[in-house]
């Protein structure tokens, strides 16, 4: 179950361009996660996040901001700025088969686009003082883009009889095209007293900033098989449609570390 985590708030303020909040003491409990909800700035004297805490950044703006001055990390906590999953395409319906003789059968209906992944947050955290007792992840990785979708299939010709010859097959519809994977964020971290960089990254913060992975193109929907005729009278098999392209994979973001 999310829950906010506990902090006392000393003011809350909203303008048409960025929600800002700011704490005194921002704790989040173990396990709990954080939803900074429609804010993109947070600033604490003292951020400590318990073992397992979780904070998701908005997602919905392109850049968020965490200061504190103390922060500290229990482990295995999360700060998850990773672009949004795109949607699968929808697939194609299927053509249909007339009822009566010689009928041609329908073609199907083309498959939808997968929709591009989201582009990850751009994080910038501005300490003061770190303390990382375990590990932590940071996650501005890109979305991953959704698959196409499937063509729908060609329906059947109806068959034919001694006066007419049997329908044609219905066209099978083309695929839809995979979505394209999002852009990877950058990350700055910014602090006045903290280890050396090459104590904190890789070895107590783990940061995934990669691009999001594409999305698969559809299948192309199958031909509509002929209508069978007495005396050889068939119809014409129907074209199968083509399978959709796979999408293109995101951009790998980058880590910026500045000590002041």
């Amino acid at each position: 179950m999310r829950r906010f985590a506990t902090g006392l708030i000393l003011l809350l303020f909203v303008s048409s361009t960025f929600a800002q909040i700011r704490v005194n003491r921002l704790v989040i409990k173990a396990k709990e996660t954080y939803d900074l909800g429609q804010t993109d700035i947070v600033v604490a004297d003292t951020l400590i996040m318990r073992d397992s805490a979780r904070i998701v950044l908005n997602k919905l703006k392109r850049e968020n901001y965490i200061r504190a001055k103390v922060a500290i990390f229990g482990n295995g906590c999360v700060i998850d700025g990773s672009g949004l999953t795109g949607a699968n395409g929808r697939n194609g319906r299927n053509g249909e088969t007339p009822i009566g003789p010689c009928k041609d059968g329908t073609s199907g209906r083309i498959g939808a686009k997968g929709l591009d992944g989201g582009n990850a947050v751009n994080l910038f955290l501005y300490f003061e003082n770190i303390v990382v007792k375990g590990k932590l992840i940071i996650s501005v990785r890109g979305g991953n883009g959704g698959n196409g979708g499937e063509g729908g299939h060609g329906g059947g010709g109806s068959p034919g009889t001694v006066h007419c010859f049997g329908g044609n097959g219905g066209n099978g519809a083309h695929a839809g095209n995979g979505g394209n994977g999002g852009n990877g964020g950058i990350l700055t971290i910014s602090c006045k007293n903290c280890p050396p960089k090459e104590e904190l990254l890789g070895a107590k913060i783990i940061v995934d900033y990669d691009g999001g992975f594409f999305g698969y193109g559809g299948r192309g929907g199958y031909q509509g098989p002929p209508g069978l005729g007495p005396l050889r009278k068939n119809g014409v098999q129907g074209k199968r449609g083509f399978d959709g392209g796979n999408g293109k994979s995101g951009s790998i973001g980058d880590i910026k570390f500045e000590t002041n």
